[in-house]
């Protein structure tokens, strides 16, 4: 009991400093609602409702040392209820069968495929013979095969031949699940074409799409004066059109830790407004007669402002360019207010903002990072004002560099390793030479080349441009060639990073010695937990088509190429960077193509594909067995062994085989996912054509 009126009175003691923590606990309430297991009903929102009316009521009027705790329990029970709304709002039909056939769609976003291919995100879907209410919203389909026939542009309409399917869940039981990011982004369908994408009606002048439209000729009208991929990273700096940026270049970001250069996000922001509001302030002070009438620290923070507001609109509304938006917003209007830009009052009201806006961005790497980074600079830099009049002037700036690379390094280096499997090792030595040269060179000279464009003396200022944009990618590929660059370490339990984050923000923000230390042994416990958590012993795929197997040299897998994704996500999650074909030379898995035998335990897992399969499967029925079978099960029920076949994987998805004391328990991907909106089984396939198609 004292113990718990010694944390109320900490508590208490740091008032006046809780608004950055108004966020934290909305986040735990919009991490609390993802981590459920079934989909919130009537009476669950309606008992948060509740909470947070009472609690918020106490917050207000209740005992001194219960406002601060009831205040956020009644923060917990809003975010709630604000993922829950937002994930009902975003609702639209997903495909419930693989469609092959015509489809016909506006052109609304330009990528790149796993494969590297090019990729059209497509809107106003037309599938053949489907009612429209049952159309996905938006599709995305990569392009495989001969193109170039047709050149995809911004708000074209095309029509093509594609093999489609429903967004697929995690590839394991607790991985990445792909169906709940294209719930948020309206994606009912995924797939491929292998004929070539036709024009079928020119570009519309849509006002939403004139944005888009003017990215894409920005972008390649950079990559005609900037050649190669320093122009295809330039132009994604400026525009967020990635395109055109390959795959080794991307790994090579990856592996030296620069991969963030080429996401818009706060850092890109911060530097296009710190050189807009400097260029503007410092421009004005030169003429006396305009400095003397008008607040130029303040004028510089509405063209700052502005100019923010019109990189967002060039670089396109996704979730890391609105997060940095809405970051240097509430920085420059609290200049406009006479108040401190950077604390983390403003830090927790933007993530505020964030949080309402678009509550699903929580569970996103970009999120985490760029608030994890941010909040670390503060935090680092509060010090550093009262050390820096003990360094020389002329080792301030690469004091400064080194103290702020390591902070954000720091900050980041768990969040990157948990969602990435990796962390880069020499990190910290190519972002010191790279980031100076973003700062100083390839922003300005961005920013110049544009206000230079409409009259057509950009070149100089691009060509510029192309050459900081040509060393920082030589740094990334210099450091990603080192011996040891990247150090791959596994996936940890889903509690980890929430611990960590938790306990990291306690240790550094808050001033009592008993918090700080709760928070320095939640931060430990997750390190714990993540160096003591095991893999599973088998991995099986949700189509039953490729198993893994874990062995002392690593993850065997049963075929060296096709099931590209799944394989290489396992093996990350692993910590392994092996590739597929050489994870399948392994020894572990015994047999022959089409059937395979793995030892777990005192129970034999049998493999079964191809031609065949079935009746190969009836003879390994024996012993209780474990059998895997990408085909489906025809015979009588089984009794002496465990059948998956292809029917049952696509109710349970992927496997987790775990051996416990030498018994197997076997996790399935649809029991951790739960029952939610983005993953509910509709009827079997056959009456969900039917209906789709009536």
């Amino acid at each position: 009991m004292r113990a718990a009126i010694a944390m109320l009175e900490a508590l208490g003691a740091e008032r006046g400093r809780l608004l950055p923590w108004a966020p934290v606990f909305l986040a735990m309430g919009i991490g609390g609602y993802f981590a459920l297991r079934y989909e919130p009903g009537a009476g669950t929102l309606g008992a948060a409702t509740l909470i947070v009316g009472l609690a918020a009521l106490a917050g207000r009027r209740g005992p001194e040392l219960a406002r601060a705790p009831a205040t956020g329990l009644a923060l917990i029970a809003a975010g709630l209820l604000l993922a829950a709304a937002r994930a009902h709002l975003v609702s639209a039909p997903v495909l419930p069968f693989r469609y092959y056939g015509p489809v016909e769609g506006r052109v609304v976003a330009i990528d790149r495929s796993f494969s590297d291919q090019l990729r059209l995100t497509l809107d106003r879907v037309v599938l053949k013979d489907m009612a429209p209410d049952r159309t996905p919203a938006r599709v995305r389909v990569a392009l495989h095969g001969e193109q170039g026939f047709t050149d995809p542009q911004p708000g074209l309409t095309v029509i093509l031949t594609a093999h489609l399917s429903p967004p697929e869940g995690p590839v394991e039981p607790g991985g990445f699940d792909f169906q709940r990011l294209a719930w948020f982004s309206r994606l009912g369908a995924v797939g491929y074409t292998r004929a070539p994408v036709l024009a079928l009606e020119p570009p519309e002048g849509a006002l939403a799409l004139a944005a888009f439209r003017l990215r894409m000729t920005i972008s390649n009208a950079m990559r005609e004066h900037i050649d190669g991929q320093a122009g295809a990273f330039a132009a994604a700096l400026m525009t967020g059109d990635r395109s055109a940026v390959e795959a080794a270049t991307n790994d090579a970001l990856r592996a030296s830790n620069l991969s963030h250069l080429i996401a818009i996000s706060g850092l890109h922001m911060g530097l296009l407004t710190g050189f807009v509001f400097g260029a503007v302030r410092y421009g004005l002070a030169l003429a006396p007669p305009v400095a003397l009438r008008i607040n130029t620290k303040k004028a510089a923070a509405v063209v700052a402002l502005l100019a923010a507001a019109i990189y967002l609109a060039l670089a396109g509304p996704s979730v890391a360019t609105r997060r940095a938006f809405i970051m240097a917003a509430v920085m420059l209007v609290a200049v406009l207010a006479d108040r401190r830009a950077i604390s983390l009052r403003s830090v927790g009201i933007a993530a505020l903002i964030v949080l309402v806006l678009e509550p699903e961005s929580l569970v996103e790497p970009g999120f985490q990072m760029s608030f994890g980074a941010t909040v670390a600079l503060i935090v680092a830099f509060q010090p550093w004002v009262r050390l820096q009049r003990h360094v020389p002037g002329l080792l301030r700036p690469v004091a400064m560099l080194i103290l702020s690379s390591a902070a954000a390094g720091l900050a980041t280096a768990p969040i990157a390793a948990a969602h990435f499997n990796r962390i880069a090792e020499y990190g910290l030595l190519a972002n010191l030479l790279a980031v100076p040269v973003m700062g100083t060179l390839v922003m300005p000279m961005g920013v110049i080349a544009a206000l230079l464009a409409p009259v057509g003396l950009a070149t100089p200022a691009l060509w510029l441009m192309g050459q900081g944009t040509g060393f920082i990618l030589w740094v990334a590929a210099w450091v990603a060639a080192l011996d040891g660059a990247v150090l791959a370490v596994p996936a940890p339990p889903d509690a980890v990073l929430p611990l960590l984050a938790l306990g990291g923000l306690v240790l550094l923000v808050t001033r009592s010695l008993r918090m700080r230390a709760a928070g320095a042994a939640a931060a430990l416990a997750a390190l714990v937990i993540w160096a003591a958590a095991e893999r599973p012993a088998l991995l099986v795929a949700g189509d039953g088509g490729l198993v893994g197997l874990r062995t002392a040299e690593g993850r065997a897998l049963s075929k060296p190429k096709g099931a590209g994704f799944v394989a290489k996500s396992w093996l990350e999650d692993d910590g392994d960077m092996a590739l597929q074909e050489d994870a399948f030379a392994r020894p572990g898995l015994q047999g022959e193509k089409g059937a395979m035998r793995a030892g777990l335990g005192t129970v034999a897992a049998w493999h079964f594909t191809g031609k065949g399969a079935e009746s190969r499967a009836a003879a390994a029925c024996r012993d209780g067995a474990l059998v895997i079978l990408s085909a489906r099960w025809e015979g009588a029920e089984p009794g002496t062994c465990q059948v998956y076949d292809a029917a049952r994987l696509r109710q349970t998805g992927a496997l987790a085989v775990h051996l416990d004391d030498g018994k197997l328990r076997i996790v399935t991907a649809r029991e951790i996912a739960g029952d939610r909106l983005w993953n509910r089984r509709e009827r079997p396939a056959r009456e969900s054509r039917r209906a789709a198609l009536e």
